[in-house]
């Protein structure tokens, strides 16, 4: 049997310990393999991005979930493997997005922009896609991307 006064200081010690930090429960996954990625506006014009990519469900769930920011020129994408619908939510994402649904020809289906931080309602994509690319805030509106402007990445066949 242990002493009483072990016994206190553990149960103290316990007491004391903050509760596991879990990512998309209380934190942030930690960043993911970056892979970089290109948008083809319709004029020509080339945006370049160094995006993380989310293949499996276990990051796909949790994606950008208590992230501070993103910056202008990064951005996470969700690859689904095969066309898709894809339908994305913003629980326990705490800054705004701009969503980007991706057709398997790497065409722009749809753009959902400035989403509303810690919303349970869901962002379709209104149709099959290939992959969904999140990006900060407003960038759609800064780089004037539209549907039907091209991604070039890997997993559309083409290289940035």
């Amino acid at each position: 049997m242990m002493p009483a006064m072990n016994r206190r200081t553990l149960l103290l010690a316990f007491l004391a310990t903050p509760a596991l930090a879990q990512p998309g429960v209380n934190q942030p996954q930690p960043k993911l393999p970056e892979e970089p990625l290109v948008i083809l506006s319709r004029d020509g014009t080339r945006h370049e991005f160094r995006v993380e990519m989310a293949v499996d469900a276990g990051h796909q769930m949790i994606g950008l979930m208590f992230r501070p920011s993103v910056g202008p020129n990064e951005g996470m994408l969700f690859d689904w493997g095969t066309p898709r619908e894809s339908a994305m939510w913003m629980r326990n994402t705490i800054t705004s997005l701009d969503m980007v649904f991706i057709a398997a020809d790497g065409r722009i289906h749809r753009i959902a922009e400035r989403t509303v931080p810690l919303s349970l309602a869901t962002i379709e994509s209104r149709g099959p896609v290939r992959a969904t690319l999140e990006l900060a805030a407003g960038t759609a509106e800064r780089l004037n991307l539209r549907v039907g402007d091209r991604v070039l990445h890997r997993i559309f066949g083409t290289a940035p």
